[in-house]
C-alpha cells in the first residue's frame, strides 16, 4: 500500500502536530474549554515578537513600493486568503486610499471567501493569472500568506514576484517553509500545534491577522497617513465615520466642537485639511498648498509654520 505523500509533508509541519495540553478537550466543561483557548491564544503575541526584524523589513519595503507608485498586495488561500482581504478592505476607510493600492487576492475567486472551492490551493497556475488580473508588476510588494507554509497557490505566486522583479514577502507559521524559501522576506509565527489540530483559523490566523494589522498600519504611518496617534485621512463616508473625523479634528487641535465643523466643512470633511488650517490658521486653499510640499505628512507642515 503507497503512502500518500502529502502525509509526510504534513507530519513535518508545526501547526499540524496535536497539542498535548488539549488532548481531553472534548471531556471539559464549556468554561474550561475556553480557559485553554484563552490560555493558547495568549501564546500568540510572545510568537510574534522574535519575526519583529523581518516584519520591519517587509514595512520598509512596502513603504518604498508606496512611494514609488507601487501597491500592496496580498494573496492566499482559504482562511489566509480572507484575512488579506480583510486587511485591504479595511485600509480603504481607515486612510483613505483608494482600493488599488492594498489588493486582497484569494485562490478561487471571490465565491472563495465565503465557501472553499475545491481544488483552488493546489493550482499554480491561477495564482499567476490572479495576479495578472491586478496587473501585477515590478513595483508592487506581494505577500503570499500560508499557515502551514507549503501551499502551492502561493508559492507559484511568490516565484511569479521574482520572475518579474518585484519584491515578496512570505507570512506562514512554520519554521523553514517552502514559501519562506521563495519569498526575499520571510516572516514566521511559530505558534505551535493548535487547540483543535491543524484548525489554523485558530491560532494561526490571528497570529496571521496581527502581523498584517502591522504591515499595513505602520506603512500608512510611514507614508504620513496619520498625525500623531490620530487617522487624519479618514474618509468620512457616512454619519459613523463623519463623527469619528469631528472628534479628530478636536482631539488635534483642542478646539471646540463649533471650530471644528466650521473648518470640516471648509475643508471638504478631510478631517487633515482641517485640522492644519485650524493649527496654522490657514484657508483650505493655503493649507493644501502646504500639504503638498510636505507631501502629505501633516506634523511636517504644522511644524514648518510653528
Amino acid at each position: 500500500m503507497t503512502r500518500n505523500p502529502l502525509l509526510n509533508e504534513l507530519h513535518s509541519i508545526l501547526s499540524e502536530t496535536r497539542n498535548s495540553s488539549t488532548l481531553d478537550i472534548d471531556l471539559l466543561s464549556t468554561e474550561a474549554i475556553l480557559n485553554l483557548i484563552n490560555e493558547e491564544d495568549q501564546k500568540v503575541a510572545l510568537a510574534i515578537k522574535p519575526a519583529l526584524p523581518f516584519i520591519a523589513q517587509a514595512v520598509d519595503c512596502i513603504v518604498e513600493a508606496f512611494q514609488n507608485q507601487g501597491r500592496l498586495i496580498y494573496i492566499g488561500a482559504g482562511t489566509s486568503g480572507r484575512l488579506g482581504i480583510l486587511d485591504a478592505v479595511e485600509c480603504i476607510p481607515t486612510f483613505s486610499v483608494s482600493e488599488e493600492m492594498v489588493i486582497g487576492i484569494i485562490a478561487g475567486g471571490e465565491k472563495a471567501i465565503k465557501r472553499a472551492v475545491e481544488g483552488a490551493e493546489d493550482n499554480q497556475a491561477a495564482a499567476i493569472s490572479d495576479l495578472n488580473a491586478v496587473n501585477f508588476n515590478a513595483k508592487d510588494v506581494v505577500v503570499g500568506i500560508a499557515a502551514s507554509g507549503r501551499t502551492p497557490y502561493v508559492i507559484s505566486a511568490l516565484k511569479y514576484a521574482k520572475q518579474i522583479g518585484a519584491k515578496s514577502v512570505s507570512l506562514s507559521c512554520n519554521p523553514n517553509s517552502a514559501i519562506g524559501k521563495a519569498a526575499d522576506i520571510e516572516i514566521c509565527a511559530a505558534v505551535g500545534p493548535e487547540i483543535l489540530t491543524g484548525s489554523t483559523r485558530m491560532k494561526s490566523g490571528t497570529a496571521q491577522k496581527l502581523i498584517l494589522n502591522m504591515l499595513s498600519t505602520a506603512s500608512m504611518i510611514r507614508i504620513g497617513k496619520t498625525y500623531q496617534n490620530l487617522m487624519v485621512d479618514v474618509s468620512a463616508s457616512n454619519e459613523k465615520l463623519y463623527a469619528r473625523a469631528l472628534l479628530i479634528v478636536m482631539q488635534a487641535t483642542d478646539c471646540s466642537e463649533e471650530t471644528a465643523t466650521l473648518a470640516l466643512k471648509e475643508a471638504g470633511n478631510e478631517a487633515k485639511l482641517a485640522i492644519l488650517m485650524i493649527l496654522t490658521q490657514s484657508d483650505a486653499a493655503q493649507a493644501t498648498q502646504l500639504l503638498q510640499q510636505h507631501h502629505g505628512f501633516l506634523r511636517k507642515a504644522v511644524q514648518s509654520k510653528g
